[in-house]
């Protein structure tokens, strides 16, 4: 069969498209290819689950933009749908005075993209949270918490009852634009579609040059290791609570968040992945290495960061090292309160000269739009940016 439209990968940006065009272009036949067993199987079924209210994104940018729609679209979904979904509010906690002036500068950040900030001092930080000090938070209503997998499986639902027809375990070995089409081939079979759009996450890179286009980025696996508090201490906070994040990198830091079921999760980190869809501690994959290796973008970004990324190693290895990120501003906590939790993998676009690619990513052709980077809080975004997507495969095409 040939189809109008062939989606490609069945992460929530994916999910989300398909059922966007599906919902503008009623009786289009539509394709969702996705070579895992099951959707959401890799950086949307493995995040925080939080809604992120957009505080620390440059004011203008995509990721601003879409993150601050996405909030609204998410929670309309989740009640449309009947999916969790819950606003709990974020703390931003600064626990030393450079830490302090830094949130001066992401309250400013809070307003310039359209939110409505509250700055606490000490005392009001420990009235609103008792077991969480600090010498002064932010506190950001909109965010919330949501179960990102649910939500890619109900798009994926609604998309199928609108005739949109998905194939999982089809992975695309190669892709071949010609004039009038675009033909992905997979092991048992080929599939033709008039237009392409690529959601390959952590295989974006890959995607993009198996088509043939000249891109100079590459994708850079980043292995975020998280803990679940005991279930006796669920009740611990109320808010999700955060660090002051350090401005040069793109990591928010080892936060608490409450998940849609009552627990607790504690992390992310951010260490070298060598294995871009490994999720074990000692996953490791022969090719993915090699490219990190070669790439002289990797190597500019260890030398700029060596002394953060020793540390991260560090603390990944030390388990009370990892505790010490967390005690600067829970310190009741333990080494015996964090439980195995599974890790996720984030998928970071690097520039030649190793610099992280902040924003979104899209790079496109006469026959397809491949999302080449589509960082956090992607999950969030999903919704804008599947329209945002849909707006241009309608302009190119």
């Amino acid at each position: 069969m040939h189809y109008n439209y062939i989606v490609l990968g069945a992460g929530i940006i994916g999910a989300a498209t398909s059922l966007e065009l599906i919902r503008r272009c009623p009786g289009a036949r539509i394709l969702l290819l996705e070579k895992e067993q099951s959707a959401a199987c890799h950086q949307s079924g493995h995040n925080s689950g939080v809604v992120h209210a957009g505080v620390y994104y440059e004011p203008g940018s995509l990721k601003a933009r879409f993150c601050r729609e996405g909030v609204e679209a998410t929670r309309s979904f989740c009640t449309e749908h009947q999916l969790p979904h819950k606003t709990t509010g974020k703390l931003i906690v600064a626990t030393d005075e450079i830490e302090k002036q830094r949130l001066q500068a992401l309250f400013g950040r809070c307003l310039e993209n359209g939110l409505e900030p509250r700055m606490l001092d000490r005392g009001e930080l420990r009235e609103m949270e008792p077991e969480i000090d600090g010498l002064g938070a932010i506190l950001v209503r909109e965010s919330g918490i949501t179960d990102y997998p649910s939500i890619c499986k109900a798009m994926i639902h609604e998309f199928q009852q609108r005739g949109g027809e998905v194939r999982f375990g089809s992975e695309v070995r190669s892709i071949d634009e010609q004039a009038e089409q675009v033909v992905l081939h997979t092991p048992d079979k080929a599939f033709a579609g008039r237009f392409l759009i690529a959601c390959g996450g952590l295989m974006a890179d890959r995607l993009a040059r198996m088509q043939g286009l000249d891109i100079s980025f590459q994708t850079v696996p980043f292995r975020g290791e998280y803990f679940r508090l005991r279930p006796e201490l669920n009740g611990l906070v109320r808010h999700l609570v955060y660090p002051v994040p350090d401005p040069a990198l793109p990591f928010l830091g080892v936060h608490l968040t409450l998940m849609v079921d009552g627990s607790i999760t504690v992390g992310p980190n951010a260490v070298q992945a060598w294995k871009r869809e490994g999720y074990g501690r000692f996953n490791f994959n022969l090719r993915d290495s090699v490219q990190i290796l070669a790439f002289p973008g990797w190597w500019r970004l260890t030398s700029k960061h060596l002394g953060q990324g020793l540390k991260e190693t560090w603390n990944s290895t030390w388990k009370r090292a990892y505790l010490e990120q967390v005690r600067k501003y829970c310190p009741r906590l333990e080494v015996g309160d964090l439980l195995p939790h599974p890790a996720g993998i984030r998928a970071q676009a690097l520039a030649k000269d190793g610099s992280m690619m902040h924003d979104f990513l899209l790079e496109h052709t006469k026959r397809s739009l491949h999302v080449c980077n589509a960082p956090s809080p992607a999950a969030t975004s999903a919704i804008p940016v599947a329209r945002h997507l849909c707006d241009l495969v309608q302009e190119v095409s």
